[in-house]
């Protein structure tokens, strides 16, 4: 049984009499021709049980001649009874040593794979560049694998000059994610650059989110939280976007398409507007709670279920559901569909179809320069005051500083 590469040894078959006779041994310190009988007798085996039980017990390695090297016969001289720990590191230590040698042959093998990959993932950003010189058309590339997403977006970030737009859905973000990216984070702004991140609201709750992000306003970052934001969205100085890939791939798409560029920074833009100042404290906290329950409000009235709102807005399904139960109560309704029934009649479905301004209304309008209308009392309201009076000169805004300007300025907006 010391075979050090052959297969693992079976385990032992052990019956009841067996064992008698091992504990004996054991109390007894040992077994010999004198105390034959007398064990047979207080065991209650007989002479085919005794020889039987007695090999069980040296094939095990729990009884070992009182010799160096005497031959195991079970009618010979004695023995003693040894440790089950004892035994199991003599009949397994040649596996053991066997399993250390392959589990380093494996960890080099690993480090040498992973080096590899390594170098494969490291000329993922001279391979970009050289495409996209040769084929300015290829306006979308898939990077596989979450090694090439690194080393590309890190390469991207190291030559950012303008500005990092970030948009990152969840509650909470993993540990190990945010001790990665904070360094990078820190260069960036240290740099210059300016950083602005999108993330859910429920990320004030998250201490590790929290702590994170507080660092990086300190840093000079900006971010705002919204109740639900886009999908995982890293934009580049206008110029490069990482778009997740499918989820299984744990890959990105790396977009340059200018017209899909300018889509994804309207749709950024239009959430910044409406997001809210990442702050702390107990009034932050509340106001953030209102929040979440008014856009529990929405989707309950959209006929969604528990585990579609709380995946949107980054929240467990318990808190979901306990949110759920407190609007009903407050609503005097007794079923999901009756609560949304009733916050539609009500009209408190309708908290984000426009911005208000936090204070009075001072500033007109900034494209027909009305006054811009108070804010309903009883309302809170983060974010940034409003600019516009209505939809409408919002949108009359938006189509003017989306409009091309002429010959120069509308050959290089679509170059």
């Amino acid at each position: 049984m010391d075979g050090q590469d052959g297969p693992v040894p079976a385990r032992p078959a052990l019956d009841e009499g067996t064992l008698s006779l091992y504990r004996w041994a054991v109390r007894h310190e040992g077994l010999g021709p004198a105390v034959r009988r007398r064990a047979m007798a207080q065991t209650g085996l007989d002479e085919a049980g005794w020889s039987a039980a007695v090999a069980a017990l040296v094939a095990a390695g729990l009884l070992r001649p009182d010799g160096a090297d005497e031959p195991c016969d079970p009618l010979g001289s004695g023995w003693r009874a040894v440790s089950p720990e004892a035994a199991g590191a003599q009949v397994l230590a040649g596996q053991e040593q066997a399993l250390r040698v392959r589990e380093a042959e494996l960890r080099t093998r690993r480090e040498q794979v992973h080096e590899l990959r390594d170098f494969f993932s490291a000329l993922m950003p001279a391979y970009l560049e050289g495409r996209e010189q040769a084929r300015p058309e290829a306006a979308v590339d898939l990077l596989a694998d979450k090694h090439a997403v690194r080393a590309v977006l890190t390469e991207t970030v190291q030559h950012c000059r303008r500005e990092v737009l970030i948009s990152k859905p969840g509650g909470s973000f993993p540990a190990r994610a945010l001790a990665e990216a904070r360094p990078r984070d820190l260069e960036l702004l240290a740099r210059g650059v300016r950083m602005r991140s999108l993330y859910q609201h429920t990320t004030r709750f998250d201490r590790p989110t929290r702590v994170h992000a507080e660092q990086l306003i300190a840093a000079g970052a900006q971010i705002r939280t919204l109740p639900e934001v886009l999908p995982q969205m890293i934009v580049v100085d206008g110029r490069l976007a990482f778009l997740p890939a499918r989820p299984e791939s744990h890959g990105a798409l790396l977009v340059r398409e200018p017209s899909l560029l300018a889509f994804l920074l309207a749709v950024f833009e239009r959430d910044w507007q409406q997001a809210s100042p990442f702050t702390t404290g107990p009034q932050a906290a509340h106001e953030v709670s209102e929040t979440l329950k008014q856009t529990i409000l929405v989707l309950l009235a959209k006929g969604l279920k528990d585990e579609s709102i709380a995946r949107r807005l980054g929240i467990s399904l318990r808190t979901c559901r306990r949110h759920v139960s407190e609007l009903l109560d407050t609503l005097g309704a007794t079923s999901r569909f009756q609560a949304g029934a009733i916050a539609e009649r009500l009209g408190l479905t309708d908290f984000l179809a426009e911005d208000a301004p936090d204070g009075p209304a001072a500033a007109p309008c900034s494209q027909c320069g009305a006054p811009l209308p108070a804010p309903a009392a009883g309302t809170r309201r983060g974010g940034r005051p409003a600019r516009y009076c209505s939809a409408r000169c919002r949108t009359r805004a938006y189509r003017t500083r989306r409009a091309p300007e002429p010959a120069a300025g509308r050959d290089e907006s679509t170059g």
